[in-house]
């Protein structure tokens, strides 16, 4: 084979090997914990965050979220990049100072009720449609979690929203 085509020859393969490995390697690494645990939720900081294919700039724009306070779910960590789960099941990366840690909740079905106590027979105070972004201000043990949508805040059942885990207790 002539010179030329070796050469070429080990740059395509250099490049592929590259490729495979800016691709597969950030994924099938050791999360670098930052000794918060996983999977847990958090927000998004900002009214335009980028969601991407991988944990780089390099990586391209998948889906540009436009809605501040949004709940999400980090599934893992890479160095700088939270790869992230939404309420509808889709995934991507998103740099972590795009996050915030303070909770919020978006409502899932046709629409949430807030109680004005913790129990099936009280009396509803409001209704929040679905997709409605509240902030989750506490939830003790049980079915109800206190919330605070817009200036209403009162408690409301956990399978009205998505935002916090089924057992989880948020002080």
């Amino acid at each position: 084979m002539p010179r030329s085509q070796s050469c070429l020859a080990i740059l395509v393969i250099v490049s592929m090997l590259t490729t495979v490995l800016t691709t597969v390697l950030p994924a099938a690494a050791a999360p670098e914990s930052n000794g918060l645990p996983l999977p847990r939720f958090v927000s998004l900081r900002s009214d335009e965050v980028n969601l991407r294919t991988g944990p780089g700039t390099q990586y391209p724009i998948n889906w540009i979220y436009r809605r501040h306070m949004l709940p999400i779910e980090i599934i893992a960590e890479y160095r700088n990049w939270r790869k992230i789960r939404d309420w509808q099941g889709d995934e991507g990366w998103i740099h972590k100072n795009m996050l915030s840690g303070r909770r919020s909740i978006i409502i899932v079905g046709t629409f949430g009720s807030l109680l004005g106590e913790p129990t099936p027979s009280s009396p509803v105070t409001a209704r929040a449609e679905a997709g409605v972004i509240g902030h989750l201000v506490a939830c003790p043990e049980g079915p109800y979690c206190r919330v605070r949508i817009a200036s209403h805040e009162g408690w409301m059942d956990r399978s009205a929203f998505w935002g916090a885990y089924p057992n989880e207790i948020v002080p």
